[in-house]
Order: structure tokens, then C-alpha cells, then sequence
């Protein structure tokens, strides 16, 4: 099972990042093959449908920051998804790079980065909530494209911004593993249901 696994901060010392690598260790841990891509690393353009009708007209190859995140979630059978908080929604960063993926422009067809997923999400912040109420928006863009989202997720509150030796809790650590070991089992049914 491959498992592409990113987080919607661009901060190079994300709360999030940190939260996914222990999602990454525990789904390592299960037997998957883990892939970590930093949207902040990619420099993905914004969205502009415009661009997108001027590089079809001309028979131009999308961006190339594009084309590699889209080939990762091609090459993978789950996505594992850490999302900051912003205003009470998922970051301007990751819906960017949901709506580009959304847009393959080969024979695959649009939708085809989507096609056949589970995904797991995870949130945290520095405040009481931990960032839950991106969660239900980030669900309602992923189903919506046919992304199956797992029921478990979770939302992490009151993270250091700088990691104390005590950090992740007991707590932190049972939630992650939770949407890492309920990521793991949903994936490998269907894998196993496609063979």
C-alpha cells in the first residue's frame, strides 16, 4: 500500500508536519510505503483557470511543480492530510493543490488523481480546538471529487509551536495512531477488494 502524505502549512516549522510524521511512523510501522511531500517545498502557482485554458490552447504541459504532485497521488492509494486551521476553514495552500490535482490534463482525465482514494485527516493548532473545524471542510472537498474519507480523524489542541521533550502527549499519540491504523485497515480492504 502506498500512502502520499502532506500537510496544508507552508510554516517550515509546521505544528501539523510534525503531527503527520507521527502518522508517517505509525503507518510505516504497519507495512505501508510512505511518501511526505512539503506543499511549501513544490511552489505550486495559484490556481487560474485562465492559465489552465491558455496551456490547453497551446498544447503546453502543465506547470511542472503540478505534474510532480499530481503523479504522487496518482502513484498512491491513500492520502494522509494534516490541515492547519485558517478562520475556521482548511488553508488557501491546500485547497490550491486540491483544485490543481483536480485538473489532469492527459487521457487519464480531471478527476483521475481522486480516483479510487481513502484518506485520513489530522488538524492541530495552538488553541483549544486544534483546528476541528477545518476538518468538516476538507471532508466536504474530498468526497465531493469521490474521495472515500475515513470516519476517524483527529484534532490535536493546545500544540507547542516548539516541540518540548514532552511532546506528543499519550493522547496526541493514541489520536494519530487511531486515523493511522483506521487509514491502514479501510485502504488495504479495498486494495483487497480490487484484486
Amino acid at each position: 500500500m502506498k500512502v502520499l502524505a502532506f500537510t496544508g502549512s507552508m510554516r517550515a516549522d509546521s505544528v501539523n508536519r510534525r503531527l503527520l510524521l507521527l502518522a508517517c511512523d505509525r503507518l510505516t510501522q504497519l507495512g505501508a510505503d510512505v511518501t511526505e511531500i512539503q506543499l511549501r517545498d513544490l511552489k505550486l502557482p495559484m490556481f487560474d483557470e485562465d492559465l489552465e485554458g491558455e496551456l490547453a490552447s497551446t498544447g503546453k504541459p502543465m506547470p511542472e511543480p503540478v505534474v510532480r504532485l499530481q503523479d504522487a497521488m496518482l502513484a498512491s492509494n491513500a492520502l494522509l492530510i494534516a490541515s492547519p486551521e485558517y478562520n475556521g476553514a482548511m488553508s488557501p495552500a491546500l485547497k490550491n493543490a486540491i483544485d490543481w490535482c483536480s485538473r489532469r490534463s492527459d487521457e487519464q482525465g480531471g478527476l483521475a488523481c481522486y480516483r479510487s482514494k481513502v484518506a485520513g485527516l489530522l488538524a492541530t493548532s495552538p488553541g483549544a480546538l486544534g483546528g476541528i473545524r477545518a476538518l468538516p471542510d476538507l471532508r466536504r472537498v474530498l468526497s465531493g471529487i469521490g474521495v472515500h474519507v475515513i470516519a476517524q480523524d483527529f484534532a490535536c489542541p493546545s500544540a507547542p509551536m516548539q516541540a518540548p521533550a514532552d511532546w506528543p502527549n499519550d493522547a496526541t499519540i493514541a489520536g494519530v495512531n487511531r486515523v493511522a491504523d483506521a487509514l491502514h485497515h479501510t485502504a488495504g480492504a479495498l486494495l483487497g477488494a480490487r484484486s
